[in-house]
């Protein structure tokens, strides 16, 4: 679904200066405030997106003040895949893991960041071939949903995973088997796709996305014991905005990647 062509709605003056105060524009010093200790580092962001970037700002900025973010990515990337994905070819093709290793290697050559995170579930199939390109310049990567996966693993139970982008849900569940695997933990797991919400965040309507997706966690948490909930993609993690205590309000938890994946990188750059 694509967005009305319409602007006559959108105050142009405040979109703009909202805008620029979550992205900022270009620049080579530090950031101006923030944490101390994270203050100088610079993090790659890969996004499979253009539009998907404004969640990489508006979370890093969230977990990780006073980083300065560099974002890269085009709707090139995601027009690809979903292409592929409605033909039926595996997905994501080997052209766009190359794209994205070479995302890698412009993050570190042109922009010098400390580490790279690449935040599109569907790409996460890259994080090898990511890694690989950079391994010499010793620069961290991390897939975005990592970290949220091992939660759901450690937290215990059967995970529901939900999902709004067909083209998402084979390389969640594979990621997911593969966390379980490396953690030597069972993982018991449902999948539930709920394109309508994509829909209404396609449209712009953050509170018709995340009402739909309340709506599929509570049908399923009816139909059968559920351990926790996650939100395989970045786009889904402004349902946190709508429920911030899930656990209270579902009974469960819900982790999202625009939490959990953020949270991680943390943890890395306080450690270089």
């Amino acid at each position: 679904m694509s967005p009305s062509t319409s602007l006559q709605d959108i105050d142009a003056v405040r979109f703009f200066s909202e805008y620029l105060r979550i992205t900022g524009v270009a620049h080579t010093g530090p950031e101006k405030a923030g944490d101390p200790r994270l203050i100088g580092k610079r993090l790659g962001l890969i996004n499979g997106g253009y539009w998907i970037g404004m969640w990489s700002y508006y979370f890093g900025r969230l977990y990780l003040p006073g980083v300065h973010l560099i974002n890269v990515g085009s709707e090139a990337v995601q027009i690809n895949f979903m292409q592929m994905h409605e033909k039926g070819l595996p997905v994501p093709p080997a052209s766009n893991i190359e794209a994205f290793a070479r995302y890698a290697i412009e993050l570190v050559e042109f922009a010098q960041v400390d580490a790279i995170m690449i935040t599109c579930s569907t790409m996460n199939r890259s994080y090898p071939r990511v890694q690989e390109a950079v391994q010499a310049y010793g620069v961290p990567v991390i897939p975005i949903d990592g970290p949220m996966m091992e939660r759901a693993v450690e937290h215990g139970g059967r995970i529901l995973v939900v999902a709004t982008l067909g083209s998402t849900v084979n390389s969640t569940q594979a990621l997911l088997r593969e966390t379980a695997g490396r953690l030597g933990r069972e993982v018991s797991f449902d999948g539930v796709s709920v394109p309508e919400a994509w829909e209404r965040l396609a449209a712009g309507d953050v509170l018709g996305h995340n009402q739909v997706l309340e709506v599929a966690i509570r049908a399923k948490l009816a139909e059968e014991p559920i351990g926790c909930v996650v939100l395989a993609q970045l786009s889904m993690a402004v349902f946190m905005l709508s429920h911030p205590d899930p656990v209270a309000e579902f009974g469960v938890p819900v982790f999202t990647s625009g939490q959990c994946g953020f949270e991680r990188m943390r943890d890395i750059l306080l450690a270089k």
